[in-house]
């Protein structure tokens, strides 16, 4: 089964093109080019051969340029190859002429990226996503997959049954069918975010802070939550390991009770409709109370990993957020940044700076709480449902003047109680 397996492994030729008037992210380097053999390797591919070109600025009709794109078919013609696989994003009317052109399928990187998660999705929501980013993704790009049709007809053939006469073409029906399709996954979706809405509700009544795990995919996130959790949750040395959403409840100090969320790993030139499509799953960002940047700094460009993820960070509205940045995989690094107040350098699979990382957790958990002295009279006394429910409560003595409390509020719960503060913090 394996063998067979093996002899189905797509082979692809990787195309990269950098252009002087082309954004600065959207450039294909060397770096970028690695991490789309990742890509492809992730997908079940294999990369037969590599063109990284050069030029003033994208043609646009084949984005390479006829020129480029013969000696590209020599390649793929030489080494009987299956697939084109390109860096850079191609609009629909270029990828069908590339299609034409080299006699294979072309696919984009953000194509391989929805593949790659299509396969990978696991929970209702997750699938949801994914497959409203593939339909949104392919809406555009129907007329080149039904070439075919006009080949065939314009040879002497018949249209095929369905497509012929004054009817609705093959094209329009599929259009019209996706269009519906996106409405109800864009529906089902709004559910999922109203269900999101009421346990966050819950929480926010419960008073239980979350911290989110960010980070470039493959930083080694999975891998810290189960060391801050004993948790055993799968972990692998994979792109896009994680797609849906891990909570988990831990204790960074043994006192302070947070829940603490895995999220899917970042990549430079994330495709727009995945970043849409995902907003249900990464408004866990937007709620979080502190946010763990984990930057693998073993890895040469994580550098430019690290702006990619605080980008899209900013991109969702998250980004004034308390973040603490922790540096990773610093047992096989040989520079980065001294840890400094905002950052701590760690292993997650050693264990290394865990104690320093949960400590600072604490800090800027317990930054909102306000540690204060209370002296409630008995006239209102219903207030003192309102320690019991939202407030820790670390000392009560019924009194001859009322109820003297020490507590740690929250700082949404102060005003309804700063009237009764006496001797200011505790």
């Amino acid at each position: 089964m394996t063998e067979t397996n093996e002899a189905k492994r797509e082979r692809a030729v990787l195309v990269g093109l950098t252009a002087a008037n082309m954004p600065e992210e959207d450039r294909s380097t060397e770096t970028s080019m690695a991490e789309l053999e990742a890509l492809l390797e992730t997908a079940g591919g294999e990369a037969a051969a590599t063109v990284l070109q050069s030029r003033p600025s994208p043609d646009p009709r084949t984005f390479i340029g006829s020129g480029k794109a013969a000696e590209i078919k020599e390649i793929i013609d030489a080494e009987k190859l299956d697939l084109a696989l390109f860096d850079n994003e191609l609009s629909p009317s270029q990828a069908r002429a590339l299609g034409e052109e080299l006699g294979v399928r072309v696919l984009d990187r953000s194509g391989i990226i929805l593949d790659i998660f299509a396969g990978r999705a696991r929970s209702r929501e997750g699938r949801l996503q994914v497959e409203l980013a593939q339909y949104k993704y392919l809406l555009p790009r129907l007329t080149g997959m039904w070439t075919h049709l006009v080949r065939q007809t314009a040879s002497g053939g018949s249209s095929p049954i369905g497509t012929r006469g004054p009817g609705e073409t093959q094209l329009e029906t599929d259009r019209r069918h996706i269009r519906r399709r996106i409405q109800k996954l864009e529906e089902e979706l709004e559910d999922v975010r109203r269900v999101r809405g009421t346990q966050r509700r819950v929480r926010e009544k419960n008073e239980t802070p979350v911290v989110a795990l960010i980070g470039y995919t493959n930083a080694g996130k999975s891998t810290l939550l189960n060391a801050m959790t004993g948790e055993s949750i799968q972990t692998g040395d994979r792109l896009f390991d994680t797609l849906d959403t891990t909570t988990r409840r831990f204790s960074p100090d043994g006192v302070t009770e947070a829940l603490i969320s895995d999220t899917v790993g970042f990549i430079r030139k994330l495709p727009t409709q995945l970043v849409e499509a995902f907003k249900a799953t990464l408004e866990e960002l937007v709620e979080a109370e502190v946010l763990l940047h984990v930057i693998d700094v073993s890895n040469p460009d994580w550098r430019a990993q690290a702006r990619v993820v605080e980008s899209l960070v900013a991109s969702l509205g998250a980004g004034s957020i308390p973040r603490i940045d922790v540096y990773n995989k610093c047992d096989r690094a040989a520079d980065y940044p001294a840890p400094g107040k905002g950052s701590v350098a760690i292993s997650a699979l050693t264990g290394r700076g865990l104690d320093e990382l949960n400590a600072k957790i604490a800090e800027v958990l317990s930054a909102g709480v306000k540690r204060v002295k209370l002296l409630i009279p008995y006239s209102r006394s219903s207030l003192l449902d309102t320690l019991h429910g939202d407030c820790v409560i670390d000392s009560l003595e019924y009194t001859d003047d009322g109820v003297r409390a020490e507590v740690r509020c929250p700082a949404a719960v102060f005003p309804r109680i700063k009237d009764f503060v006496i001797g200011g913090s505790v």
